[in-house]
């Protein structure tokens, strides 16, 4: 049973341009489907994130924030998978399984809630028998050390302030379907 509905624009073509710089990942890889580890227990999966590394990042980034977003949901709002805020600036990537808790993230950096309503990363979990999802994981260069939100911060007013505070971007897109 598919929702038969159009797919989404990309939600970063929706926003102020921005520069882009290298995201790569032993574990996802844009357009291929996301392995069973990376995917909502719920599902399936054993939800546990990917490993990311990135590099040539502008001169001036201060801190960086990584997201997983899927504009595919059934909501009018996409679903929030994970967001990693105010990693150091000297941060070139994350281990397999840093969305676990803050503990595993570098500096003072922490998690926000997803909206699976937990802190920390929660993998794809589409409905099943619904489209193709994708899944847009982005590391944020930010232009400031820390942004101005805590750990009780939706996942949206993060992204309302990367908004005003990013220089750059990298993306990697992988996909799934339950």
């Amino acid at each position: 049973m598919s929702l038969d509905r159009p797919v989404a624009p990309d939600p970063y073509e929706l926003l102020p341009q921005v520069g882009s710089f290298t995201a790569t990942s032993t574990d996802v890889r844009d357009g291929e489907a996301l392995a069973a580890r990376h995917v909502h227990d719920s599902a399936g999966g054993e939800n546990v994130s990917p490993q990311l590394t990135w590099s040539g990042a502008p001169e001036g980034t201060k801190s960086y924030v990584v997201t997983c977003f899927d504009p595919d949901a059934p909501i009018p709002g996409g679903f929030w998978h994970w967001v990693a805020v105010n990693l150091p600036a000297d941060t070139t990537g994350l281990p397999e399984g840093a969305g676990a808790d803050d503990d595993a993230l570098p500096g003072a950096a922490f998690h926000v809630r997803s909206d699976f309503g937990t802190r920390g990363y929660g993998g794809a979990a589409p409905p099943q028998g619904d489209q193709v999802h994708r899944y847009y994981f982005v590391v944020h260069a930010v232009d400031v050390e820390r942004l101005d939100v805590d750990q009780d911060s939706s996942a949206s007013v993060v992204s309302f302030n990367l908004a005003f505070h990013t220089l750059a971007r990298a993306i990697i897109t992988p996909t799934y379907a339950h």
